[in-house]
């Protein structure tokens, strides 16, 4: 009895775990799901708010199945890195200092140059690039633990993540047709990975732990990696010309968005103007 009663202990703590973290994040949950019924349409935050939503929708049910390793310190990691979205948006909405990273998108959400496909890889790149990296710091401190202890459940939220940019990349192609690689779009965003941005996360965090006890320079390094992913975030972007098509009509179509009356983007001052920092 003694036995089966400790070696069921520690699978009801895991189970324990499993739910408080799903919990943890339902807050974001919710107000992620308030979002898309605030923000208008043609909204780019709207835009990539959609596809994170159901990707975060995907990591909760792993942490519930029970598939992230060590389920405590995995679900303050998911709800860490979460949380970050809605409190960026949040800032926005106030009027304060938003991170240069999210400047981009939050700027440049009504440009009608700018096709939803881009709006959300530039939500994604902010995320990934510069948030999931601060998330694995702040939980490595809050529990004790160096990030270490956090690479399979990092790596296990990227393997989620991954859904975003198939999601996006689907968008660009709701229809049987095939890409076409001549299309700026398809350039565009072909020029952009997940993988190597995920790579790019983890490092970036490994930095910023090892200068823990340098905080002039954990400051710094931390604004430099705000503002580089910010960089990559207005190149994102960029307002392409455009001529309205079938295939194009099906994307907007498919990505929840109406017909814009038109692609063709503006003067380069305007353009400009809408996503300069």
């Amino acid at each position: 009895m003694t036995q089966s009663g400790s070696a069921a202990g520690p699978a009801a703590a895991d189970r324990t775990d499993q739910a408080g973290g799903a919990e943890g994040m339902d807050g974001v949950i919710a107000r992620m799901r308030a979002l898309q019924e605030e923000l208008p349409p043609h909204d780019g935050v709207a835009a990539f708010n959609r596809v994170y939503l159901a990707v975060t929708l995907s990591v909760r049910h792993s942490l519930v199945d029970g598939l992230l390793p060590r389920p405590r310190s995995a679900a303050a990691l998911a709800a860490v890195f979460a949380g970050r979205y809605p409190a960026a948006v949040d800032l926005a909405a106030a009027g304060g200092p938003v991170p240069a990273c999210w400047r981009p998108l939050f700027r440049a959400r009504h440009h009608t140059g700018v096709h939803p496909a881009q709006f959300a890889l530039a939500g994604v790149n902010a995320h990934i690039g510069y948030d999931l990296a601060l998330a694995v710091v702040d939980t490595a401190r809050a529990h004790g633990c160096e990030p270490s202890a956090l690479q399979g459940a990092f790596d296990r939220i990227g393997d989620v993540l991954v859904e975003l940019e198939e999601r996006i990349r689907e968008d660009l192609a709701p229809g049987p047709g095939p890409l076409d690689v001549a299309d700026p779009l398809t350039h565009l965003i072909a020029g952009w990975n997940m993988e190597r941005a995920r790579d790019s996360a983890w490092s970036a965090a490994r930095l910023l732990w090892s200068m823990r006890r340098l905080p002039e320079l954990a400051e710094e390094f931390t604004r430099r990696l705000d503002t580089g992913v910010g960089l990559v975030g207005r190149f994102l972007l960029t307002p392409l010309e455009r001529r309205p098509d079938a295939r194009r009509e099906r994307s907007l179509q498919a990505s929840g968005c109406a017909s814009r009356p038109s692609w063709t983007a503006q003067s380069s001052g305007s353009s400009t103007g809408a996503i300069s920092s």
